[in-house]
């Protein structure tokens, strides 16, 4: 390759600015990038690349590859340092093992993003692993980064996945399986853990500029607070409200992170990291997605207490810096944030948007929500196709009749004369008869947009992998990408 070609590539002529590598050494190492012998895009995300300036048409595959695969002419890749809580263990041994940050670009909308990797190899944090990424790993990251964004959960996005040419040995994979590497976008790789990671080595010193540093990039609208006491008080209760939303995003779009530990919560508020993710197959508070979280630490219905219980131990750390007693004022909101998140977005998924809700009032948007997870919770009905079926099926009989209510589902056919189904339908037809007739075409609309007909429940993941795994077949994957960005 030709050192013009490579000057050509449009990802090695961004802007990249050194927000995190200016704070100094304390907080990272400068790593290499594994040397990989194959190099085959198998993902590229269009939609991110008009963010920062690129027009997709103007960037060839082959600058995916030069880029984020044999990460020509980028240096320095920082290898971040951070602890963590683990199942509630404290571990010190933790940091970037097999990631680093490739850059950070600012985009057209003013906001600072990171390129960070996973799957590039070893750095001084791997733990006598390899560093890399199984193909089937990065398949699943970005069908959950895709299928999340879509409903509207706050998540990082994958960038681009190229697959490496190497075989790997796993415990929970048939072995040997193929390597990948992909590159995540999101705000920030800073983590909970990499303020705890601080503490453990008490250096409020460095605390401080890290915080101050998070508040100018990622909390930009404090800036102007010239009180500083409370410009951290504040911090911290935005923070709070972010991270709440995103567990009532979570709980709505019936997702289970699965492994919430310290180091895998963003200190923007973001949903990121996917591993042994899973979405519900049906609504059970105890669903598990991890096979090694034996106690259900992180199952479905602990996600809410458990970002709250991180969150009150993020305090220890800032306290350093931070009032604890100010922190424990904007802690105190959490639920009230995570609720107000929690009915908005399942009333939505319901077909009530937010102006019709202010019709709904209060006492039948409590009715119509308490019917609907009775009904979910006592009936072992797939939670997406419920809410696919009501998008699918939905008709202004329904707003003069409760009988016509799922009449064309399964689900509807096989359980409507169950009292609970009764009772839900019932609910939800008098709600219906209360709106006027145009509203109805909102309804349907509203519904259709917050309900997909695919979710990527285990089985369709599978699907999806086989064709990969036997034949290296892509267009199932492409194509229920696709359908994921289209619904």
């Amino acid at each position: 390759m030709t050192p013009a070609a490579t000057s050509n590539n449009p990802f090695l002529s961004l802007n990249y600015e050194p927000a995190l590598e200016s704070l100094g050494d304390d907080y990272y190492d400068e790593v290499a990038a594994a040397e990989f012998p194959l190099h085959i895009l198998r993902w590229r995300n269009d939609a991110l690349l008009p963010r920062f300036g690129l027009e997709p048409s103007a960037v060839t595959n082959e600058d995916f590859t030069q880029a984020f695969g044999k990460f020509e002419q980028r240096k320095p890749l920082l290898a971040l340092r951070y602890h963590g809580y683990q199942f509630g263990e404290y571990n010190p041994n933790l940091g970037d093992g097999r990631g680093f940050l490739y850059g950070q670009v600012r985009g057209q909308d003013g906001e600072l993003y990171d390129f960070g990797t996973k799957g590039s190899g070893r750095t001084p944090y791997s733990r006598g692993g390899d560093g890399m990424l199984t193909l089937k790993g990065g398949v699943r990251e970005v069908l959950a980064a895709e299928m999340l964004h879509r409903m509207g959960v706050r998540t990082s996005r994958c960038l681009t996945m190229i697959e490496t040419g190497l075989s790997l040995w796993r415990g929970d994979e048939p072995s040997p399986t193929r390597s990948c590497v992909m590159v995540r976008m999101n705000k920030s790789h800073i983590r909970f853990g990499t303020f705890e990671r601080l503490y453990y080595f008490k250096r409020p010193d460095l605390t401080k500029i890290l915080l101050d540093h998070v508040i100018e990039q990622y909390y930009s609208d404090l800036n102007s607070i010239p009180d500083e006491k409370e410009k951290y008080a504040r911090f911290y209760a935005e923070l709070v409200q972010r991270v709440a939303e995103l567990a009532g995003q979570w709980m709505a779009a019936g997702f289970c992170h699965a492994v919430l530990n310290t180091d895998n919560m963003s200190i923007t508020g973001e949903s990121f990291d996917y591993g042994p993710y899973a979405f519900i197959p049906s609504y059970d508070p105890q669903f598990i997605a991890a096979y090694f979280d034996y106690y259900g630490r992180y199952s479905y219905g602990s996600q809410p207490s458990i970002c709250d219980l991180n969150l009150e131990m993020l305090q220890q750390p800032l306290s350093q810096i931070i009032d604890r007693a100010d922190m424990e004022t904007g802690r105190k909101k959490f639920d009230e944030y995570y609720v107000t998140e929690y009915r908005s977005l399942m009333l939505k998924k319901l077909g009530f948007e937010d102006l019709l809700l202010k019709e709904l009032g209060e006492e039948q948007a409590t009715e119509i929500l308490k019917a609907t997870i009775d009904f979910l919770k006592t009936y072992p009905v797939s939670y997406h196709d419920f809410f696919a079926d009501i998008a699918r099926t939905f008709s202004s009989k329904w707003r003069d009749d409760a009988s016509y209510i799922l009449g064309e589902s399964e689900i509807g056919q096989a359980l409507r004369v169950s009292d609970l189904f009764v009772n839900w339908s019932g609910s939800y037809h008098r709600i219906l008869a209360s709106f006027p007739t145009d509203a109805i075409e909102k309804i349907a609309k509203t519904l259709n947009h917050y309900n997909p007909q695919t979710v990527i429940v285990r089985p369709v993941i599978e699907s999806i992998w086989e064709p990969i795994a036997v034949k290296d077949n892509w267009e199932p994957f492409y194509e229920l990408l696709k359908l994921i960005g289209n619904w």
